[in-house]
């Protein structure tokens, strides 16, 4: 079953003009190859986007995401990415801007920019033959938390204290089928290691 691009937490979206910022580029820049390599894209038969990635913006509670529904686009551009400019986890509720509302997995983001600073990008594809080789290996959330909400956060405040997750930077969503999430220092280190990992499953078979 499809468990995807249904936003579960309140947002307050203002200043509905297209993103104003510089970084929107390095988005693009590391959205592409994720595409091509269909850990970002769409499900045609349910008509739903899949996959996301995100960038800290300065040292607060600011970023990047990509908007809503926007996995089908081949190629993104200021119109298609929100900036978070504040988020309350318990409260189920984020703020953004931007000509499209943030992706359904915001919060899921969020939880993990709050939970280290040296986090400042956030990568969730969908690659069902990896999410099945790391389900239960990697850190992997209970299969009872739904992506996008307050409990998803804790549990991944549960991974971080737990598992090798501060290390890893890697989780499997055993919730939500095929999803994963990597995070890094910088955008290209989230992105490059759930690339690295799905060409090596590719280069293994």
């Amino acid at each position: 079953m499809i468990d995807e691009g249904y936003t579960r937490f309140a947002v307050r979206w203002s200043d509905r003009r297209p993103v104003e910022h510089a970084e929107v580029a390095l988005l693009e820049r590391w959205r592409r190859p994720l595409f091509e390599a269909g850990l970002v894209g769409h499900y045609e038969d349910a008509g739903i986007g899949y996959g996301n990635l995100s960038l800290r913006i300065g040292s607060g509670r600011e970023f990047l995401v990509s908007g809503t529904q926007t996995g089908h686009l081949a190629h993104t551009d200021r119109e298609h990415y929100a900036l978070v400019t504040d988020y309350d986890i318990d409260g189920n509720t984020v703020h953004c801007r931007g000509a499209v509302q943030a992706s359904s997995e915001t919060l899921t983001h969020a939880a993990i920019y709050a939970l280290d600073a040296a986090f400042g990008a956030v990568v969730h594809v969908h690659d069902e033959p990896l999410w099945r080789r790391l389900r239960g290996f990697a850190p992997t959330t209970r299969e009872d938390v739904a992506y996008g909400t307050p409990e998803m956060a804790r549990e991944l405040a549960r991974l971080y204290r737990e598992t090798d997750f501060p290390a890893a930077r890697l989780a499997v969503m055993a919730g939500h089928e095929a999803g994963i999430i990597t995070a890094g220092r910088s955008l290209a280190e989230a992105a490059q290691r759930v690339l690295a990992l799905h060409f090596s499953k590719e280069d293994s078979r």
